[in-house]
């Protein structure tokens, strides 16, 4: 039965409502045939923010992504959301063609009935928080094969694991412009139309004949010409793993029509001291300067210090290498020292600060801070086993 526009002034005046008070179109709401089926679950409800709203009206797409054993997540283009349920105690309905009040404020509107029927109903919807992306499996599928150089004997197996855009997108719970910003981080490139990170061995390498080449030509460290290189050692490997090796030490800049590269003094010394560290599980400090001063370029010294051991050692611990869930963090790295200094700690967890996140907030929350020969330390909040 559709109600009159008699029944709905009488229901407003047992209401106590003023009728000229407010807007003159009234909707009538039934529940449809199909609304008790639509509330079983064919449709969720998903709570956006509006750049999220603006990027789905601009034609962009929203993506769901995670395995059988993994949280969802969803992703935009270029961030990541965790999926979440929110219960809420309000009804929500799900009205086709329902028009807001600031619509029929626009409209010339009288004093009609507008018969409106529900087709489903929810008391839950999905809500999203931006959160970090899940990185660390990128670099695990790329070590499943890692780039030997064009020689390898592997490069002529055709079983061994690839991965194109095409396939990280599949697998990986991150956004696109994410996963490209982490694929530079690693020092990927794209060899045949896949993504590959080059062996270590291989890409010492190419930093060698590299830093030996300008070595012998006295090239300055921030002017090393990329046309010379790869006339020089062109002969020795692939053009472009020459350059793309030039791409991971330094910075590409053009001078008078020239492309020359400028290689970063720091990135090159962690290398050599990555190479000297690599398979010792604790070098002793003294012998590892000797060795590692003699592994670097002249003036290209960077010293590394841990003096928290007798004899002073120093032993590898990569960001990469560590758990991805902040607690977990935070623990394994009290079970390797007990206690750190700020500048120390800070490395190894700046990358899991959030937007506006600070190193110091981070610590706050997962550690205790205290005085230790009026230095500031922190240890763990909880026991580490």
């Amino acid at each position: 039965m559709k109600r009159t526009r008699d029944e709905v002034d009488a229901t407003l005046q047992i209401a106590k409502l003023n009728a000229a008070e407010l807007l003159p179109a009234v909707h009538c709401l039934g529940f449809g045939p199909g609304a008790s089926g639509a509330a079983a679950g064919d449709f969720c409800l998903l709570e956006l923010e509006p750049t999220l709203c603006q990027q789905l009206e601009d034609g962009h797409s929203l993506v769901i992504r995670g395995d059988k054993d993994e949280q969802a997540v969803l992703c935009s283009k270029d961030k990541t959301y965790d999926l979440k349920i929110a219960d809420t105690s309000n009804m929500l309905l799900f009205i086709p063609g329902c028009k807001t009040p600031d619509q029929l404020k626009k409209e010339d509107s009288h004093c009609n009935i507008i018969h409106t029927e529900i087709f489903g109903f929810s008391n839950n919807y999905w809500e999203l928080r931006r959160r970090r992306p899940k990185l660390k499996k990128l670099k695990k599928l790329l070590m499943e094969n890692p780039y030997e150089g064009p020689d390898s004997q592997k490069e002529k197996d055709s079983n061994s694991s690839k991965y194109t855009t095409e396939d990280l997108l599949d697998q990986i719970q991150a956004s696109e412009e994410e996963i490209m910003t982490q694929l530079q981080v690693l020092n990927a490139c794209k060899i045949g139309g896949y993504w590959r990170i080059l062996e270590f061995d291989y890409e010492m390498k190419l930093l060698n004949h590299v830093t030996q080449l300008v070595d012998s030509e006295s090239w300055s460290f921030g002017k090393v010409p990329l046309n010379t290189c790869l006339q020089e050692l062109g002969p020795l490997e692939p053009e472009e793993m020459i350059e793309h090796c030039l791409k991971c030490y330094g910075k590409k800049y053009v001078d008078e029509g020239e492309v020359y590269f400028e290689l970063d003094a720091d990135k090159i010394c962690r290398a050599a001291a990555r190479m000297l560290l690599q398979n010792a599980v604790k070098f002793n400090l003294a012998e590892f300067q000797e060795v590692w001063q003699q592994s670097v370029p002249e003036g290209m010294g960077l010293a590394l210090v841990d003096r928290h051991s007798r004899p002073e050692i120093i032993f590898l611990l990569k960001v990469d290498d560590l758990p991805e869930d902040n607690q977990e963090r935070f623990n394994s790295l009290f079970s390797l020292r007990e206690k750190w200094t700020e500048e120390d700690i800070a490395p190894y967890i700046q990358d899991l600060c959030g937007e506006k996140q600070t190193i110091g907030a981070l610590l706050t929350k997962y550690s205790h801070s205290s005085m230790q020969n009026g230095v500031k330390v922190y240890n763990s909040r909880r026991p580490i086993s």
